[in-house]
């Protein structure tokens, strides 16, 4: 307790150096915490709310995950996928336990005189609400019956709700897409944004209506749901190739014509973008507590000369290189301690605005803040270490008689 003390004594003795000398630990931590609560932020809510496949659910398309031009001009040369893989798919598979398909694109939305463009419009089975997870707020989604009669119905969002029915129930009311009234039975929970795209402008209908209404030129997205859960995912994708490729008459040493889509696939490709910007902003941090570091070790060079005398004085009625290195160690670490625990007040704060007054999710776990706490007390210990040393090793004759 006498060494904190003392520590804190010096330190207040020179308010305004102490802080300057704490800023590069502040800046460091502070974007190490910010930094850190934005991508768990956003892995945590596209975990959730972006890639909704199931562990037991994968997609068959075109074009399926892609990386570079290589991979997308081969996929562009593949043949679409057709209503007919589908019906195939469904009927052939023994591992499939369920087997749905989907259309996409994009199209206006009216009511009345309002009118929003751009939305989401995906032709689906009905089978789609499950196998996507997709989560209703209100009504329902539409039947087998609904899907096979081409009814005029429709699922939709929160932003097609707030657009076109601004206070008002939508459910049982009529919007138009794609010139044909069409009724909304079911509505969306809302999901908010991710890094700037909503993902509550899209509106659901039967695929049986969507190909009446929009054509069947494109191709079509399958998704199956494996039987044996996600132990019979490989097994079920191996059915499913064998169907594919034989109605493609594919010879043995070729790639497979399509490409299959899974949670798994989907969550290694955005941990590997997240884990890049990550790796490029903890970079730029650490250039920061490196600086801070360095200015909080030149400044304890700076106090064991400024204070040679006292340290002669300590050593001269009983004080030992042990405590010696223990006061201006404690010295140090109260610096970087402080600066952390102001980096991770202003960390923690951006966090929290960035999350209140922009469409990016944040999440600060109590563990990042240890984390930069930690952080900073090890930057402290580092930049202590030397300065420390060489005060206690200061003869304490020479120090008395220092001037």
């Amino acid at each position: 307790m006498e060494t904190l003390r003392i520590a804190a004594t010096a330190l207040r003795a020179h308010k305004m150096r102490s802080f300057l000398t704490l800023l590069g630990v502040i800046i460091g931590v502070m974007t190490v915490v910010a930094v850190v609560s934005i991508i768990s932020g956003l892995n945590n809510y596209i975990s959730e709310k972006v890639f909704q496949l199931n562990p037991d659910v994968y997609g068959v398309t075109k074009f399926g995950i892609i990386t570079s031009r290589e991979q997308f001009l081969e996929a562009v040369k593949r043949k679409d996928l057709t209503w007919y893989d589908y019906k195939a798919v469904q009927e052939r598979c023994g591992l499939c336990d369920m087997v749905g398909a989907s259309h996409g694109t994009r199209a206006a939305v009216k009511r009345g005189a309002k009118k929003l463009a751009g939305v989401r419009t995906a032709g689906t089975t009905a089978n789609m609400a499950e196998l996507n997870n997709l989560d209703l707020e209100a009504g329902r989604f539409f039947t087998p019956t609904e899907e096979r009669r081409s009814a005029l119905v429709a699922v939709i969002g929160a932003d097609v709700r707030d657009e076109l029915f601004p206070g008002l129930d939508p459910i049982g009311r009529t919007i138009w897409i794609a010139n044909q009234p069409m009724r909304v039975i079911g509505l969306l929970r809302k999901q908010g944004s991710v890094l700037g795209q909503s993902q509550d402008k899209v509106q659901y209908i039967p695929i049986s209506t969507w190909r009446k209404r929009f054509g069947v030129r494109e191709s079509i997205d399958i998704f199956v749901k494996a039987k044996n859960g996600v132990a019979g995912v490989d097994a079920s994708m191996d059915d499913v190739r064998v169907i594919l490729r034989s109605r493609r008459r594919t010879a043995f040493r070729d790639d497979d014509p399509f490409a299959a889509v899974t949670a798994e696939a989907l969550q290694m490709l955005w941990k590997g973008i997240s884990a890049g910007m990550f790796s490029l902003m903890i970079l730029i941090s650490s250039i920061s507590l490196i600086v801070g570091g360095i200015v909080i070790m030149n400044i304890m060079l700076v106090s064991v000369v400024e204070r040679t005398r006292e340290i002669g004085v300590r050593r001269a009625i009983g004080a030992t290189r042990r405590n010696i290195r223990g006061q201006f160690l404690t010295e140090a670490i109260l610096l970087s301690l402080g600066g952390g625990i102001a980096g991770v007040i202003l960390g923690v704060l951006i966090s929290k605005s960035i999350s209140t007054f922009s469409p990016m999710p944040t999440l600060v776990r109590p563990s990042l803040v240890l984390a930069g706490l930690l952080i900073s007390v090890v930057t402290g210990v580092l930049a202590g270490v030397f300065p420390a040393v060489r005060a206690s090793k200061l003869p304490p004759v020479e120090a008395l008689r220092y001037e």
